[in-house]
């Protein structure tokens, strides 16, 4: 709702050519809140919270990914690490290979 009252005619305006017009942060809001609206099963996800801070980061992740969206399938690529304790599965990639898959909810970083 925040995002929604800073723009002069809220979910109504009109976003210029590649949202040249938003910070990085409210370019990946939009970009969350056009996946949201497509309502697919699935939804595959790119690092979405780059470019927000902490606190926005926390509750995108919290309250959309894990609450609003929790009966879809999420492929969730990310560098942060303190998300993964609430994801369902781990897949570590190296060199475009599946490294390692961790399945449980117990993990360690070494």
């Amino acid at each position: 709702m925040p995002d929604l009252d800073q723009f002069p005619a809220r979910d109504q305006t009109e976003i210029g050519e590649k949202g040249i017009s938003l910070s990085g942060g409210q370019k990946q809001r939009v970009a969350l809140a056009r996946a949201v609206y497509a309502n697919k099963d699935i939804l595959l996800l790119d690092d979405p919270l780059s470019a927000v801070d902490q606190h926005v980061g926390s509750a995108l992740f919290n309250d959309l990914l894990k609450d609003y969206l929790k009966e879809k399938a999420i492929l969730f690529v990310n560098n942060q690490i303190q998300y993964l304790a609430r994801c369902d599965r781990i897949i570590f990639m190296k060199n475009g290979s599946i490294e390692v898959i961790n399945y449980t909810h117990r993990f360690t970083l070494c």
